[in-house]
């Protein structure tokens, strides 16, 4: 999961390289008062801190009222209220999908249920090293996307290419800012890599980064394969974390 409590659970890469931890909050829903958490003997005060933090986190209390799976659902939530790319009749993949927080927002919107009359039905497809607990409308399966043929597999299951991929991966924390910056952009990297090979003309790619400087390679590589480029930070994101997404429409094939 992201480093402030994203897409919690899911991970790529081989093995557990780049495993997202799962991180649960109280379950006690939304208070009116701050809740303090002592530190506990063996217990790191950084671990105390990330305790409280997440008890109370309006973005944690809201998904639990509203049953996501996580707070960052409203990440990507917020992204296609900007950017409108999870539109009717889309297929999706979803790369390091764990928990299924982003298959929550995107299954309606992209009518993978055929519950909007007339319009075109979508196609959601999450894959992650590890199992998540399936619903209606989306499709998930045990993959690591780096494996040789993963593209041509994931196509297969998609009965065709992709309109949309996207990303909510982050590399296991190190505790080094700049280590943990690198390694998630070459995550990135490789997220990008396996778009172009299953993205239809058109599409969007959406990734997330940690800011840190070599994003800028990275923003290079993907204005020659994408005619419209973004940087966003989406409101739901926590204002002391460095992480971003990029936004890449308009795929030129």
């Amino acid at each position: 999961m992201s480093q402030d409590g994203g897409n919690s659970g899911g991970s790529q890469g081989g093995g557990n390289k780049y495993s997202k931890r799962t991180r649960k909050s109280s379950g006690r829903g939304q208070r009116d008062l701050t809740v303090k958490v002592k530190t506990a003997r063996g217990r790191r005060s950084s671990s105390t801190r990330w305790l409280q933090r997440q008890l109370n986190d309006p973005y944690v209390q809201r998904a639990q009222a509203e049953g996501y799976r996580g707070r960052a659902a409203y990440k990507i939530m917020e992204l296609d209220d900007k950017y409108r790319f999870l539109v009717n009749g889309a297929r999706v993949v979803d790369l390091g999908c764990a928990p299924g927080g982003w298959a929550q927002v995107a299954v309606p919107r992209i009518n993978a249920l055929g519950e909007k009359s007339g319009k075109r039905v979508g196609t959601y497809l999450g894959v992650d090293l590890q199992e998540v607990e399936p619903f209606a409308g989306a499709r998930f399966e045990q993959l690591d996307f780096m494996d040789e043929g993963a593209d041509q597999v994931v196509r297969d299951w998609l009965g065709g290419k992709a309109d949309v991929v996207m990303s909510d991966m982050a590399a296991s924390s190190s505790g080094h800012k700049q280590t943990d910056h690198l390694r998630i952009i070459s995550l990135c990297e490789a997220a990008a890599y396996f778009a172009f090979d299953v993205l239809d003309e058109g599409g969007t790619f959406v990734a997330k980064v940690l800011a840190g400087g070599a994003e800028g390679e990275l923003q290079k590589l993907l204005k020659t394969k994408f005619n419209k480029v973004m940087n966003v930070k989406p409101p739901s994101s926590r204002s002391d974390s460095s992480e971003k997404f990029v936004v890449a429409m308009d795929y030129k094939g």
